[in-house]
């Protein structure tokens, strides 16, 4: 019962609504199945499935707002959590900021669930980690790796009539590789909508790669360098980039684009003229959810157009405050890339850092959009278009912005976290420190 159909979930949102004393309710419906399979040196550790259906109910008394959430779906419960919502309402203070719910919507259609993935079973997932286990021992070396799968739906209603479904089906598969002398280290990480698309033996190669080459690396000292960023680095600042593009705080003076002495920079060339990125939810890389929490369309939209700011997320309360359409903050964005593969961009530079991911990466200043973190599971010297030899963790200071002014060439878009990312070639990027850990 965890995956309800449309037609099923319509008739439990509707029965729940007619429930509603409030002014305006809304109903939200989520349910899925989840599988996984963790392995640690080299052995399976822990394995399990989940299936879970809820409901929260929304309710609004003038400007009061109470929420209740339920998992149990007689009517007499169902009834119970509107009364409860119902209840808190009239104990909370007013929301000087609410806005009344959207009406009836219309909303893309994306594939995002795939037959294949929704039917794994713990056979497929210890087939899948076995491969990958299989390789790690062939080479000697210490693995671990987590594999979830996920089957799920949302819909969404409320006393205007709106209504929306969806579902989908996702895998992914991370692990981390060592050398036993504990000084090499190597990742690789991989996410679709369709396991079919999940190769974890080519995965589990990449890293066992990387974990032989990043043995008994040399200190380099911090500075500014030419850098290559494969999918998985450049992605973690791009998309706290593409986070925080919302109107408000833009037009309070809280954000990168905010313009000295007020307004914004919607409209200026802030980056690139190579740099276009856009979200579309049924793009069929990165297909996902077609309307936000609220119930407001997710539709295809452009943040940044050969470098210009084109558009920035507006709240319901700001769009209204400003003249706008309420436009919801992305669920995964495609950057445009190059035709080069990651191994043309390191054969085209003189001398340069190959980074293979960052992690514990922490913001510092919102207004220049600056982040602090560290390299990690193999970092490398290119000299002359080929890696030399590794090279020990940096910490880093860097804005993506200035990063992606600084851009010198883009590979093929790789999917990476939900996200379309292709691998880049940067000058200038600031290392600050270095870093002992692997």
């Amino acid at each position: 019962m965890a995956i309800l159909s449309q037609e099923e979930a319509r008739k439990i949102i509707d029965k729940v609504l007619s429930y509603s004393k409030a002014d305006e309710m809304k109903v939200e419906l989520t349910g899925g199945r989840s599988g996984n399979i963790r392995f640690a040196r080299n052995s399976v550790s822990t394995a399990g499935a989940t299936n879970n259906l809820s409901l929260s109910v929304t309710v609004v008394l003038g400007k009061r707002i109470g929420t209740s959430d339920i998992n149990e779906f007689d009517d007499a419960s169902l009834e119970k959590a509107v009364r409860r919502a119902e209840e808190m309402a009239r104990l909370a203070p007013e929301n000087p900021e609410y806005m009344p719910m959207p009406g009836p919507q219309t909303y893309a259609k994306p594939q995002a669930f795939v037959e294949t993935t929704a039917n794994m079973k713990a056979p497929d997932r210890a087939k899948l980690a076995g491969a990958s286990i299989k390789s790690i021992m062939a080479s000697q070396l210490s693995g671990a790796g987590f594999l979830e799968d996920s089957s799920s739906f949302n819909a969404i209603g409320n006393s205007k009539g709106l209504f929306g479904y969806h579902k989908n089906t996702s895998v992914n598969f991370s692990l981390t590789i060592r050398t036993p002398d504990g000084t090499g280290s190597g990742y690789a990480a991989g996410d679709y909508n369709d396991v079919t698309k999940l190769n974890t033996g080519s995965l589990t190669d990449i890293a066992i790669q990387k974990a032989k080459a990043s043995q008994k690396a040399a200190a380099l000292e911090p500075g500014k360098y030419t850098v290559i960023l494969e999918p998985l680095a450049a992605g973690e600042l791009i998309q706290f980039m593409i986070r925080a593009m919302d109107a408000r705080t833009a037009d309070e003076g809280r954000s990168f684009l905010s313009k000295k002495g007020g307004g914004t920079r919607l409209g200026e060339k802030l980056l690139d003229e190579r740099v276009t990125i856009y979200s579309d939810p049924t793009d069929v890389q990165i297909p996902s959810s077609p309307f936000s929490a609220e119930g407001y369309p997710h539709e295809r939209v452009t943040w940044f157009d050969k470098g210009v700011v084109k558009n920035m997320s507006y709240s319901a309360f700001w769009a209204k405050q400003k003249g706008a359409k309420p436009l919801p903050e992305p669920s995964g964005f495609v950057m445009s890339g190059g035709t080069q593969s990651l191994a043309e961009l390191i054969k085209g530079t003189e001398k340069g850092i190959l980074v293979t991911r960052f992690w514990y990466t922490r913001w510092l200043d919102p207004q220049t959009l600056l982040y602090t973190g560290l390299t990690r599971d193999g970092t490398f010297y290119i000299d002359k278009g080929q890696i030399k030899h590794p090279v020990k963790n940096f910490r880093f200071n860097e804005s993506p912005v200035i990063m992606l002014n600084n851009l010198e060439a883009l590979g093929i878009p790789e999917r990476t976290r939900g996200n379309m990312v292709p691998p880049m070639r940067i000058r200038d990027f600031t290392f600050s420190s270095l870093s002992d850990a692997v």
